[in-house]
């Protein structure tokens, strides 16, 4: 008998090196076959490894007492039903069975019906922001209340007594307007010329006469230039149109800065495939144009002073309208930090971009409180400050739209009110919160950043008839003139107008300019326009109060009684009032049958 094994190593059998005899086997002691044959196997044993040990004990338990578990499951639950049935309480919640299709006044009290739905869903979002700010403010005091437990109270008290004796000013605060408007003087003061940045989509509503007017009057003969930046989100033809209209007073330069700047430590990648046609190669983002014509501009500007130093340029305008982002594109590096947040620059910035040239960054103008409710929520910090809700800041910007337009442009259905637009946004945008409920807050805070952003395209149409401001006379123009190369801008503004893509007159909003925003210069200022913002909110009042329904008899009363909940309710702006029918309650109605006459409304 041959002792057949496998051996992983040549693949021989016991047969193949003993021959196939049984002499063979039979010369072979049976201890000397039985070692041979577990040495030629001892490859075949280590190959395989052993199966290491589960980490996790398996779950898989017997059938019968899985299905014991069921069965206590089952009577547990059965007997918690019982229990419910025996207390009267039902977790099935009864279907409301709407309003019958024959009912008269079906529409009327659908309408209504909403109508209650959407208050009450204010008065919450409103109760809930309260919440919200209290708690914000109570997180706030702790923090303050900590930070001076921690702090030694010895130490402290040293610390007040000698800057009490030595008249050191405590630190200004950096989120204040009157660090803001600090700022910005130092940034004019120290400016040889200023560049007033203007968002093309309304640059109307970005000037700021306060601003020129302080330029003007500034001793050491500063220049002033328009430059209108996101010009990429506005018809060309209106583009063309407010730079005949601006240039009138002041030389404007058409920029459209690129959003897309790294960091100069982030090393770019060496692609191997270039592409034929460099406008393939940059995407709608990343170019900048708009950047040599201004360049070149400061640089003979700078050559015709002649001074010794180099020539400072101070760039200003109010919050996100795009001075950090011509400051990095200028540069061509991320200097300055920029986003889409507003009130991101708290203080001004030198930056370097030639040996001649010196660009100073500057934080937005702070807003005057006086301004139109449109203007101050797109060019003021209310928001981010806590001032204003932005479903207010909402409901304000979509006044000052065509309903059609905002409909085409977010591809959203036909609304009636800004809530009911916020709710089909967020709805769209996937903005929900905890069991399906649209976020309109986040969906209102979307809004607002594409349209103080670079992202939403509208345009405000151009002043046909034109005037010069009060505080300029043809004497200032033709000196704002003077020293610059009006030939070459002229050249520069058409080539960046050739190489920019606008968007469709069709595709873009048209918007309700507000005209020049005030601004604040000055820390007495500040204080002088705190009364005015409740002039306005009067005023506003007022207005919706004029433009309110005539009330009807009934309501008259009402409003002349002398209960006071009534008139707080009549008193609150945006809420909505239902107007009363009124019901004839005659003797010879009350006699008549309560049967319903059909043939009074089916005729």
């Amino acid at each position: 008998m041959s002792i057949k094994h496998s051996s992983s190593a040549g693949g021989e059998t016991c047969a193949d090196r003993g021959g196939n005899d049984e002499s063979s086997d039979l010369l072979t002691p049976p201890r000397a076959r039985a070692v041979l044959c577990s040495h030629i196997g001892r490859s075949d044993r280590s190959s395989t490894m052993k199966r290491p040990k589960l980490k996790k004990a398996s779950k898989r338990v017997t059938c019968s007492k899985r299905y014991k578990i069921q069965k206590k499951v089952r009577d547990h639950t059965r007997k918690l039903r019982k229990e419910a049935k025996k207390k009267g309480v039902s977790k099935r919640v009864k279907k409301d069975p709407g309003v019958p299709s024959s009912a008269p006044f079906k529409e009327e009290v659908l309408r209504e019906a909403e109508q209650r739905r959407l208050q009450i869903e204010e008065e919450k979002e409103k109760k809930r922001q309260a919440k919200i700010l209290e708690r914000a403010q109570k997180r706030k005091k702790e923090k303050e209340v900590t930070s001076k437990e921690t702090e030694p109270k010895a130490k402290k008290a040293r610390q007040d007594e000698v800057e009490i004796q030595q008249g050191k000013p405590s630190a200004p605060d950096k989120n204040s307007k009157q660090y803001f408007c600090s700022e910005l003087n130092k940034v004019i003061d120290a400016s040889d010329v200023v560049i007033e940045v203007l968002d093309a989509r309304d640059p109307l509503g970005c000037r700021c006469p306060q601003l020129e007017e302080a330029v003007l009057r500034r001793e050491g003969n500063k220049k002033l230039i328009l430059v209108l930046s996101k010009i990429d989100l506005v018809p060309k033809e209106n583009v063309e149109r407010w730079i005949q209209c601006l240039q009138l007073e002041f030389p404007v330069v058409a920029f459209k800065a690129s959003t897309q700047i790294k960091d100069k430590t982030v090393r770019a990648r060496k692609r191997t495939i270039v592409a034929s046609n460099e406008v393939l190669d940059r995407s709608r983002a990343a170019a900048c144009f708009g950047n040599s014509c201004l360049t070149e501009l400061l640089t003979s500007f700078a050559a015709s002073t002649q001074n010794e130093t180099s020539l400072r340029v101070g760039v200003v305008g109010f919050p996100n309208v795009g001075k950090s982002s011509l400051v990095n594109s200028m540069k061509g590096i991320l200097a300055c930090n920029a986003g889409v947040k507003r009130g991101i620059t708290k203080s001004m910035q030198d930056v370097h971009i030639l040996k001649n040239v010196k660009l100073i960054d500057s934080p937005g103008v702070v807003a005057s409180p006086s301004n139109p409710p449109a203007s101050m929520a797109l060019r003021s910090l209310q928001v981010e400050e806590g001032q204003e809700s932005v479903l207010e800041a909402v409901r304000t910007l979509l006044k000052q739209c065509d309903h059609s337009q905002i409909m085409l442009q977010y591809n959203v259905p036909d609304f009636r009110n800004s809530l009911e637009f916020l709710t089909l946004f967020a709805k769209k945008h996937g903005y929900l919160q905890k069991g399906g409920v649209p976020n309109t807050e986040q969906a209102a805070t979307a809004f607002l950043a594409d349209w103080t952003g670079a992202k939403m395209s509208y345009h405000c149409k151009a002043p046909e008839n034109h005037s010069l401001p009060t505080y300029m006379s043809d004497a200032v123009v033709a000196e704002m003139r003077n020293g610059w190369d009006l030939n070459n801008l002229k050249t520069g503004n058409e080539e960046t107008l050739k190489g920019v893509k606008f968007p469709n007159q069709a595709s873009s909003v048209s918007f309700i300019s507000k005209g020049p925003t005030a601004g604040l210069l000055s820390v007495c200022d500040v204080s002088e326009e705190k009364p005015g913002a409740a002039a306005t909110e009067r005023q506003e009042e007022q207005n919706d109060e004029n433009n309110e329904p005539e009330q009807t008899p009934k309501e008259a009363k009402e409003t002349e009684a002398p209960e006071k909940p009534q008139k707080v309710l009549l008193k609150k702006p945006g809420h909505v009032q239902f107007q009363s029918v009124p019901v004839n309650i005659s003797l010879s109605a009350a006699t008549t049958d309560d049967a319903y006459d059909f043939n009074t409304d089916f005729k």
